[in-house]
C-alpha cells in the first residue's frame, strides 16, 4: 500500500510539472515577450492577465497550489535520488542529475522573483508595469540571476516532459522515445529563446 501511494505521489507530480505548471511557465515567457515590441505592448498584455476574472482563486490553485507540491516532493527526491553520472556517463544519466540539479535552481529562482513581483505588487510597492521589471533586471547580478533561472526552470520543464510521456506511456518504443527527445529539445530552445530575449529587453532595451 505504501509503494502504491508513493508511486501516485510520484506520478502526480510529474503531471504537475508539465500540467499546469509547465503550461503557466510557457504562457508566462510568451506573455512578458511582448515586451519586445514596446513598453505599451507589454503593460496591455500584463494587464489583461491581472484583469481575468477570478484571478486570485487561478492563482492559488492552478500555480501556486501545483508548484508547492511539485517543489516540496521534488526536493525529497532530489536529495534521495541515486546519481550515478560518474560511473554511467550516459546521456540519460546526465538528464536525470540535471533534471534534480535545475529543480533546485528553479526553486530559488521562482521564490525570489515571486518575492520582488507579485509580493511587492501586493504590498503595494510596486505595480504591475514594464517600469518593475526594467528595475530589477538592469542591475547586472540581477540580471544573469534572471537568465540562469528562466534557463533552468525551461530545461526542467522539457526535460520533464521527456520523463512524463515515457513515465504514462507514451512513447514506449526507442523510436517514439528518440524522436520526444529532439522534440524536447526543441521546446527548450524556442521557450528559452522567448525567456532570454526578453530579458535582454528589459536589461539593455534592445
Amino acid at each position: 500500500m505504501a509503494d502504491q501511494r508513493e508511486f501516485f505521489y510520484r506520478r502526480l507530480h510529474s503531471f504537475l510539472g508539465v500540467v499546469p505548471i509547465g503550461i503557466f511557465l510557457t504562457q508566462h515567457l510568451i506573455v512578458n515577450h511582448f515586451a519586445v515590441y514596446g513598453e505599451e505592448s507589454f503593460n496591455k498584455a500584463a494587464g489583461f492577465m491581472a484583469g481575468l476574472p477570478f484571478v486570485l482563486l487561478l492563482e492559488i490553485f492552478i500555480i501556486y497550489l501545483p508548484i508547492l507540491y511539485h517543489a516540496i516532493l521534488g526536493v525529497y527526491i532530489a536529495f534521495t535520488a541515486n546519481y550515478n553520472t560518474k560511473r554511467y556517463g550516459f546521456f540519460r544519466n546526465w538528464m536525470f542529475a540535471l533534471q534534480r540539479i535545475t529543480g533546485l535552481i528553479t526553486l530559488v529562482f521562482i521564490a525570489w522573483h515571486v518575492w520582488e513581483t507579485r509580493v511587492q505588487i501586493g504590498l503595494g510597492n510596486a505595480d504591475l508595469d514594464y517600469s518593475l521589471m526594467e528595475g530589477i533586471l538592469t542591475n547586472p547580478f540581477m540580471f544573469w540571476f534572471y537568465i540562469v533561472g528562466v534557463i533552468a526552470a525551461v530545461f526542467h520543464f522539457a526535460n520533464g516532459l521527456w520523463s512524463v510521456l515515457v513515465s504514462f506511456g507514451i512513447t514506449q518504443t526507442p523510436k517514439s522515445q528518440k524522436i520526444a527527445t529532439y522534440a524536447c529539445i526543441l521546446v527548450f530552445f524556442v521557450i528559452s529563446y522567448l525567456g532570454v530575449r526578453t530579458l535582454i529587453q528589459f536589461a539593455y532595451g534592445i
